[in-house]
């Protein structure tokens, strides 16, 4: 039976946060786009009018394009520019959300709402417009990541996209623990640490030390021990282990070792993991405290490193200053 035309099913898809960017222009000629410029046209200030427009445009895009699914828009901003050199406007619109589906057609909904509407206050005073060159210059989130008009986009938008990371772990010492019998072997690549060593000190934090040992209990308690016997490490991350394959035996070993444990740094991990995979809710992840360290088991999976260390960064700093008993709101 053909179907036809259909809406995509984004049904068992996982939500994710999404923004899409879009820009477009509109010539108006000299004469107009001074009395743009000096807000004295005689419908009203049509930028202020534009940004509004646009905003609604980006709203109602599930409204006018037939399988558009409809969005819960966290955020729409409508930014205009002058350009004294051909005499037009550019407008751009940032769109955000959190879905299982992306926001690429709201941004451009914004922004043809946008230069439409200059067009409208525009046309008694020149009416030889032309709008030009709508696209899409980035957009991030779901399966695809993030990605970059090919013809370039200015500097704010790939700050936008892709934004320099908080520097959340600032002056914390780190060590990586990797346990994997085959990449201690040298079977395979170990994978995760330098995924694990990159974003960590991509948030401030100082790596000092980096091991690849085998899944083997007396191993990873003899480095922890080593490592809290040095006293200037503050944050461990492992990973490996975490399943429930014989050899999985990292949260046990932890265990055993701390003071305490922070059974909430699982509950949070599996949770932030399942908006990726369900596979999450099988990790054994855990947070301890030994001594003045924090422990944090992860995955062996870099993909599973990098949402981990992602979901507790703000968390992190925060346990530290507890262990500290420095006082916190």
């Amino acid at each position: 039976m053909n179907q036809g035309f259909h809406m995509i099913d984004v049904g068992g898809k996982t939500p994710t946060n999404r923004i899409a960017i879009a820009e477009g222009r509109i010539v108006v000629g000299e004469a107009a786009f001074w009395q743009i410029k000096h807000r004295s046209l005689p419908k009203g200030d049509v930028l202020v009018l534009a940004e509004i427009a646009g905003i609604q445009g980006a709203k109602s895009a599930s409204q006018m394009i037939p399988l558009c699914h409809p969005m819960g828009l966290d955020q729409v901003q409508i930014l205009t520019e002058l350009e004294s050199d051909v005499f037009s406007i550019r407008v751009s619109c940032v769109a955000s959300t959190h879905a299982k589906t992306g926001v690429e057609m709201e941004a451009l909904a914004g922004v043809n709402a946008a230069l439409l509407t200059i067009w409208d206050l525009t046309k008694m005073v020149e009416p030889d417009l032309m709008i030009e060159d709508v696209r899409l210059l980035a957009k991030s989130g779901g399966k695809s990541g993030r990605w970059l008009n090919p013809a370039g986009a200015p500097d704010w938008v790939i700050a936008k996209i892709n934004p320099e990371p908080v520097q959340t772990l600032k002056g914390v010492v780190a060590a990586i623990i990797t346990l994997s019998d085959r990449a201690s072997a040298g079977i395979y690549e170990d994978t995760a640490t330098p995924v694990a060593k990159s974003l960590l000190e991509g948030l401030g934090a100082k790596v000092t030390d980096t091991y690849v040992i085998p899944d083997e209990p007396i191993d990873l308690t003899n480095k922890i021990q080593e490592l809290n016997n040095d006293g200037s490490i503050r944050l461990i991350i492992t990973t490996g282990g975490t399943g429930i394959a014989p050899r999985d035996k990292t949260p046990e070993t932890v265990a055993a070792m701390a003071n305490r444990i922070i059974p909430g740094i699982g509950e949070q991990l599996r949770l932030y993991g399942s908006q990726f995979t369900p596979f999450s809710w099988s990790s054994r992840s855990i947070g301890a405290v030994l001594g003045n360290m924090l422990i944090i088991t992860l995955p062996g999976n870099p993909k599973a490193v990098r949402e981990g260390i992602e979901c507790l960064q703000k968390q992190i700093p925060h346990l530290i200053n507890t262990i500290d008993n420095i006082k916190h709101d």
